[in-house]
């Protein structure tokens, strides 16, 4: 590890003496590049190098555990197990910093809401969690595109498709994938009895063209009027598009925008991003049981994450975290779940890098 960190602290040192390179600067996309990279080795060798002077400040402090003033000597015993406890915590926070970045975390985020098992009740509660999600976009000033939504007679949504763009914005959301529970006592309910409804996310980033080949003789375009909650016309032109990938059965349609040319644009940017993931999965050989973790089948029993409101309690199942705050975690208050998700699972790479280096 000593070694490949010297490594990435003698590219930091030669990318800032490149940076300052008059034909460097005059290459902006040679310049993006590099400061990109250099933006990302800062993160790891001011860690280094603090990990580099402690260690030299406990070489020094054990030299003293052998002198002969008793002052002296318990002075360097304290030193040296301070230093040393700085020394494991800096050590750990290395091995965090060298495993290897997920691509897509700076990448733009198509943040996809359906009801699943529930009928109006999960649609109501998917335009709660599409609230959340903005609330707390708003404190990360991120932008909210909606690419498609399917809203029902009663304000909730059967499907509602998001753009999110933002610095940072897939690093933060790529865990709300599954299926999200909610308990509560619907407004219709007159007996006061508490059902279970439930909502998938599907959390995938945005994909660039050159990321993803699409053959034009590949896709299947359909035209026709937009509708809104009930089936009623929302225009009179035909302007909503449905694409349909012929090679993967793959359907998405876009009706929000009044312009069919803007509601195809959006089709295709939906479309392209789960195509990538698709081919993603493919490449991992797990497509089908990704998947199947990732948005489950909608039913009340598969949950990553319970909304229970008489008890104003939100539970996220995989890490086994309880927080009472509901009313404020619905108002977008999610950065602690966000931060205790990112903890466990940056700990599952770390075990999982050091069983493959001991296997």
């Amino acid at each position: 590890m000593l070694e490949q960190l010297s490594e990435l602290e003698e590219r930091y040192v030669e990318l800032e003496q490149l940076l300052s390179d008059p034909a460097v600067v005059r290459n902006r996309e040679l310049y993006t590049k590099y400061v990109r990279e250099h933006s990302d080795l800062g993160k790891i060798v001011p860690v280094f190098r603090t990990y580099k002077q402690t260690r030299d400040e406990l070489e020094a402090s054990r030299e003293f555990l052998s002198d002969s003033d008793p002052e002296m000597k318990a002075l360097a015993r304290s030193e040296v197990d301070a230093l040393s406890s700085e020394m494991d915590q800096l050590e750990e926070s290395l091995k965090a910093l060298l495993i290897p970045k997920d691509p897509n975390d700076d990448k733009n985020v198509l943040l996809e809401i359906r009801a699943g098992t529930g009928g109006e009740e999960a649609a109501l509660f998917a335009g709660d969690l599409f609230r959340m999600y903005s609330r707390y976009a708003e404190t990360e000033r991120w932008k909210l595109e909606i690419l498609s939504a399917h809203e029902t007679d009663s304000g909730g949504f059967k499907e509602i498709i998001v753009l999110v763009k933002g610095k940072g914005a897939f690093s933060h959301l790529k865990y709300e994938s599954g299926t999200h529970r909610v308990q509560r006592v619907p407004t219709t309910e007159t007996q006061g009895r508490i059902h279970t409804s439930a909502v998938t996310v599907a959390v995938l980033p945005e994909v660039e063209d050159v990321e993803v080949h699409i053959d034009p003789g590949d896709l299947k375009f359909d035209v026709y009027r937009s509708s809104g909650p009930g089936g009623q016309s929302v225009n009179t032109t035909d302007s909503a598009v449905r694409v349909t990938h012929l090679p993967t059965g793959l359907v998405v349609i876009c009706q929000d925008q009044k312009s069919q040319h803007k509601n195809k644009a959006k089709a295709l940017t939906v479309l392209r991003a789960r195509l990538y993931d698709m081919q993603v999965r493919e490449q991992q050989d797990e497509i089908s049981e990704k998947r199947k973790n990732q948005v489950g089948s909608g039913d009340r029993s598969e949950r990553i994450r319970t909304y229970n409101f008489p008890q104003g309690r939100m539970t996220d199942h995989r890490i086994g975290l309880t927080l009472y705050k509901l009313e404020s975690i619905m108002q977008g208050d999610i950065k602690e779940i966000f931060e205790g998700l990112s903890t466990f699972y940056q700990a599952q790479a770390l075990k999982n890098a050091e069983s493959r280096k001991s296997a």
